[in-house]
């Protein structure tokens, strides 16, 4: 039995008050406790997961050469291709074992975000490859928005709070390939144990071992889900706006057992982002003589600068 409690976002879209209010008080809780949730009921398709599995294989597997040309100097990794070993947990040296790959916001009725935004990279090798992301964000975007209209339920704001600072937010897909492991890694694992800068994530591709949660015993536990689920945890910016009423949990994404060193490992998070001009101040309702503020008034996109020097992607 999994660590990670379950819930279903059918529930919280069923028309049912009763069902609905169940939804939010379970996630809630999960949020809470584990800060990790494996969602199901949500918008993507199979055949979708199938598709958007198929053109990253075929994207990781084009020769060295044509994806370094992918790697767009000068925004912080934030589109495109970022190759291996370049991104490392804060407060480490050693780059994680993974190359990746990012999808962007597409920016809708807004000319000053268009500006603040990269552009998406488009693959010119693969036909489908950036019509099968842009559908992947889109529906991702789509059950994150649900995800964030519980949590504002369940914080006693008004249901919608979140959607005017998540449309045309600053959200990334990222499609990570954990290349197999050819020699001993002295101290580096695929992804060192981190927290999420953003609001919420859902992973895709957590259906084997290798993510871990570290529980409020200081334990880590895996953090597996049904192929039919997403795992969604919360990040930094949702912490600090709840004064860490809701949990941002440290995971990691570990080694293989040696006889697994052959494999490679797909995973593609989903970091849901706001607009750059949201404000991350703790919120009035989550302040109160047993849990005073925590937190510096920021918005996120300072926040998130601050976090991507951290990360050694863009430089101080």
């Amino acid at each position: 039995m999994s660590a990670i409690p379950s819930v279903d976002l059918r529930d919280f879209v069923s028309g049912d008050p009763e069902r609905k209010a169940k939804f939010v008080r379970e996630i809630g809780a999960a949020f809470e406790s584990i800060g990790f949730v494996a969602l199901s009921g949500h918008f993507l398709s199979d055949q979708l997961v199938e598709d958007l599995y198929e053109q990253i294989k075929q994207f990781f597997a084009l020769p060295q050469e044509i994806k370094d040309s992918y790697e767009i100097e000068g925004i912080g990794g934030q589109r495109g291709y970022t190759s291996f070993g370049k991104e490392h947990a804060k407060g480490r040296k050693e780059g994680d074992l993974k190359e990746f790959w990012h999808f962007g916001q597409y920016v809708e009725n807004n000319p000053d975000l268009e500006a603040e935004y990269p552009d998406n990279v488009t693959v010119s090798e693969l036909a489908d490859f950036n019509e099968v992301g842009k559908e992947t964000y889109k529906m991702l975007e789509k059950t994150a928005q649900y995800v964030l209209r519980a949590l504002a339920l369940h914080l006693g704001l008004e249901e919608t709070y979140f959607d005017k600072y998540i449309y045309n937010g600053n959200s990334i897909l990222r499609p990570i390939h954990y290349p197999p492991i050819t020699s001993e890694p002295e101290k580096a694992v695929r992804a060192a144990a981190h927290g999420d800068i953003n609001l919420i994530t859902l992973l895709m591709g957590a259906h084997g071992k290798g993510l871990q949660v570290q529980n409020h015993e200081g334990e880590w536990v895996d953090a597996i889900a049904r192929p039919d689920q997403l795992m969604i945890n919360v990040g930094d910016m949702l912490s600090r706006l709840a004064n860490n009423s809701l949990k941002s949990t440290i995971h990691k994404v570990v080694n293989p057992p040696r006889e697994m060193w052959g494999t490679s490992r797909y995973s593609i998070p989903f970091f849901m982002h706001p607009i750059s001009d949201m404000p991350l101040n703790c919120l009035e309702n989550c302040i109160d003589d047993a849990h005073p503020k925590l937190y510096e008034d920021i918005t996120a996109g300072k926040f998130l600068h601050e976090r991507l020097i951290d990360l050694g992607l863009i430089k101080k």
